[in-house]
């Protein structure tokens, strides 16, 4: 389906009130909206039993890419190792466009073969955008001064290619330098996180937007992280619910639409691994399960 026609089915679909509606109209509607084409979304292509340090492999990355690329015309990559970087090529024969992610930390040795290899991958023009680095100054894994050397390396390399940084939307606040040496600003933006109610979030959203695109001093700014967890533990006010998560993702993308927003959602699939980073419901952010399933739809 054409870029055209994606807006032009959207656009049908906006306006309508999710709060209103039942589960079983929720379900209609975000099966409408999928198959209209969301902007994209977040991938790994993990199956159950996996995560980092899995090397994976053609056969699968195609498998688990086919049963969302219906409905993306965008994905997002974390890594450009371990068989990551064999994605974008994978996703350009599809005709999706590729955010091209770099895992940047403070094993340095790592970072230098992520960088080269993101290069090769832009240069064989199969990213979109680069992204160098995800979360590390929420982390505190990098200095700003190195994480910006890692930036201009690649935008140095690669002029054709738009070179951004991911991490949540204050930090391009609190950082202006690391937000002057990107081409593009890419901002997580997760009210869950910040104990949100959920009958709020989505006016809370666009405040998280609007200080990034504010700070990004006329840049484009794509929201590279929103999402909402279907089960788990709550933060606070803001509680995983299967409501809470339909009525989430169908607000963000009438807005988006409404607003001509780019939203990469998080995330395609349900990804046990992270409940060790971030609890019980880090293994609940998919809008598929992690045997592929639609947990919506």
């Amino acid at each position: 389906m054409s870029k055209n026609l994606y807006q032009q089915r959207r656009r049908s679909l906006s306006g309508i009130q999710s709060a209103n509606l039942d589960d079983a109209q929720l379900r209609a509607l975000i099966g409408e909206l999928l198959d209209a084409g969301i902007h994209g979304l977040s991938f790994s292509p993990y199956v159950e039993g996996q995560g980092p340090g899995t090397q994976l492999t053609t056969d699968q990355i195609k498998q688990r890419l086919a049963i969302i690329a219906p409905h993306v015309r965008w994905v997002r990559t974390f890594a450009c190792t371990d068989g990551h970087e064999l994605i974008p090529a994978i996703a350009k024969e599809r005709g999706i466009k590729t955010m091209v992610g770099v895992w940047i930390d403070d094993d340095t040795e790592r970072n230098e073969i992520e960088l080269a290899t993101a290069i090769d991958i832009a240069k064989a023009g199969h990213a979109d955008i680069v992204a160098v680095g995800n979360e590390v100054m929420l982390r505190g894994e990098l200095s700003e001064d190195r994480l910006i050397s890692y930036i201009n390396r690649v935008r140095e390399a690669v002029p054709d290619v738009p070179v951004g940084y991911v991490d949540a939307y204050f930090k391009f606040v609190d950082h202006p330098a690391v937000t002057e040496a990107c081409d593009v600003i890419l901002a997580n933006c997760y009210p869950f996180w910040e104990g949100y109610p959920a009958e709020h979030v989505l006016a809370y959203m666009k405040d998280m937007y609007w200080r990034a695109r504010n700070a990004a001093n006329g840049k484009p700014v794509i929201i590279s992280e929103t999402g909402w967890p279907d089960k788990g533990t709550p933060t606070e006010a803001a509680q995983p619910s299967r409501r809470n998560a339909m009525t989430y993702f169908i607000n963000a993308y009438q807005w988006a639409e409404q607003d001509n927003i780019d939203i990469i959602y998080f995330s395609a699939f349900d990804e046990a691994w992270k409940i060790q980073d971030e609890g019980d419901v880090g293994a609940y952010w998919g809008l598929w399960d992690a045997d592929g399933n639609p947990k919506y739809t």
